[in-house]
């Protein structure tokens, strides 16, 4: 069907068009309100600064069409395939896209506000300063895609793979990320605040300067990721698995670190004040400079690891095991300073 016979059925009033082969067409501008595409062939075609809202394009092929600028508010693309498709700037707000194909689409500054995208294949997508506010967006692949500035705050990514994705600055408050894979994802400098990650893979992940605070990492795998000079205050990382972390003057007061894996961590600098460390393993730790005033490290396991010019003003050390650690000039629990003398026992029992 070309344009020309598409346009004189629609002025016809016919509004189904299941199935129709618009390959190439250019349906640029044009206002299509009401009608249903389903399983169309839309291939190449140019459909930039048109008007679809609300229509039915569900399983349609939009493989490399034009949909830049597009009105697609509420429209149904359930199952479609939009595989290097330009939506850039295109309005998808409440738009449903589970399970469609968006490998390699252009969705930079488009509005997915609310939008449904659970189960979608959004690898290698751009989605640059996209907004995300409020999508569903559980179990969604998003492998290398870069989603750097976007705004996701309360997104749903349950279960979704962002494994290499770019969010490096995204904005990604209260979002739930619980059991996601984020394996060597890069969000430095991204606004984690309130984001429930819970059981959450982040293994080899930039962290650097994000701010985490009240976020809720119980039982995730950060190891190896870097969260230097990131605010992590109030989070609960407990059981966490931070071994070979880097969190050299991070922010952690008041975090919950209970039986957290911090093995030949590097902590140097981090400010622990008040932070919950009963039972974690901190063995060949580097926490010299570090800040660990009224901590709780009762039955922490700190055996080799390096106290140099750390204060644990007022911290608890009941049952700590302290042996071979490295503690020149550090401030104990009662302000004096750790010498060849100190017996550490009075403070461990």
């Amino acid at each position: 069907m070309d344009p020309v016979e598409f346009a004189r059925r629609y002025d016809a009033g016919h509004r189904n068009f299941t199935g129709a082969d618009l390959r190439g067409a250019d349906l640029s501008e044009a206002n299509l309100h009401g009608i249903s595409m389903l399983e169309a062939d839309l291939r190449q075609a140019d459909l930039h600064g048109a008007s679809l809202g609300g229509i039915t394009l569900s399983r349609a092929n939009l493989a490399g069409a034009n949909l830049s600028g597009a009105y697609l508010f509420q429209t149904n693309l359930s199952g479609a395939e939009l595989c290097r498709a330009n939506l850039r700037q295109a309005n998808l707000s409440k738009a449903d896209l589970t399970r469609a194909s968006l490998i390699g689409a252009q969705l930079a500054g488009a509005n997915l506000c609310e939008a449904l995208l659970c189960t979608a294949d959004a690898r290698k997508a751009i989605l640059r300063q996209a907004n995300l506010r409020g999508a569903g967006l559980g179990c969604v692949l998003l492998n290398d895609a870069n989603l750097q500035g976007a705004d996701l705050d309360g997104a749903g990514l349950a279960g979704s793979n962002l494994t290499r994705a770019n969010l490096n600055g995204a904005s990604l408050r209260r979002v739930n990320l619980y059991g996601a894979n984020l394996t060597e994802v890069r969000m430095a400098g991204a606004d984690l605040t309130g984001a429930n990650l819970d059981g959450a893979c982040l293994y080899k992940a930039d962290l650097r300067g994000a701010t985490l605070t009240g976020a809720v990492m119980a039982g995730a795998n950060l190891g190896g990721a870097r969260l230097d000079r990131a605010n992590l205050r109030e989070a609960d990382l407990s059981r966490a698995n931070l071994d070979g972390t880097n969190l050299c003057d991070a922010l952690l007061p008041e975090a919950d670190l209970c039986g957290a894996q911090i093995k030949l961590a590097s902590l140097c600098g981090a400010d622990l004040r008040a932070a919950i460390l009963t039972y974690a393993d901190l063995r060949l730790a580097d926490l010299s400079r570090a800040k660990l005033d009224s901590a709780d490290l009762s039955g922490a396991n700190l055996e080799e690891a390096t106290l140099d010019a750390a204060s644990l003003w007022k911290a608890t050390l009941l049952g700590a095991n302290l042996t071979r650690a490295q503690m020149t000039g550090t401030v104990l629990p009662d302000g004096s300073r750790k010498t060849h003398f100190t017996n550490l026992k009075k403070f461990t029992g």
